[in-house]
C-alpha cells in the first residue's frame, strides 16, 4: 500500500490544503502521492520524468512490495529568444450590425481586438 503525503506527515488534508502530487527523488520506497491521484507519479503536467534502477533490496527490508522507479529530471535550458516587431495580422470583416471592423491580431502575443 502506497504512503500518502497526508499519511507521511501526520496531518489530514482536506481539499482547501491538498498538496499537488509530484515526483519524488528517492528509489527506495513507493512514491508519495495524494489521495485520488494514484496511479500517477505526478500531477503536474510540466514535470518531465525518466526512469532509473531502483533499490530493490532496500524497499524489501523496508517491508515495501512496490518501489518508486521515476524521478524527475531538471527543468531544461530555454533558448534566448531576440524579440523584433511583433508579428501582425489586421483584416477587415462585417459586424454583427453590418458595418466594416477592423480586426487587428497580433500572432506573437495572442491579443485580439476589433475597431
Amino acid at each position: 500500500m502506497a504512503v500518502t503525503a497526508a499519511e507521511s506527515s501526520g496531518s489530514q488534508q482536506n481539499k482547501r490544503t491538498r498538496r499537488r502530487t509530484t515526483l519524488d527523488e528517492h528509489i527506495d520506497r513507493p512514491s508519495v502521492v495524494e489521495p485520488g491521484d494514484a496511479p500517477y507519479d505526478t500531477t503536474d503536467p510540466n514535470e518531465r520524468a525518466t526512469s532509473v534502477e531502483p533499490d530493490k533490496a532496500a524497499a524489501a527490508r523496508a517491508g515495501f512490495g512496490t518501489v518508486n522507479a521515476v524521478i524527475p529530471l531538471p527543468e531544461p535550458q530555454r533558448p534566448k529568444v531576440e524579440r523584433g516587431e511583433d508579428r501582425i495580422e489586421k483584416y477587415e470583416v462585417t459586424g454583427p450590425d453590418g458595418k466594416l471592423v477592423t480586426v487587428t491580431h497580433n500572432l506573437d502575443t495572442g491579443e485580439t481586438s476589433a475597431s
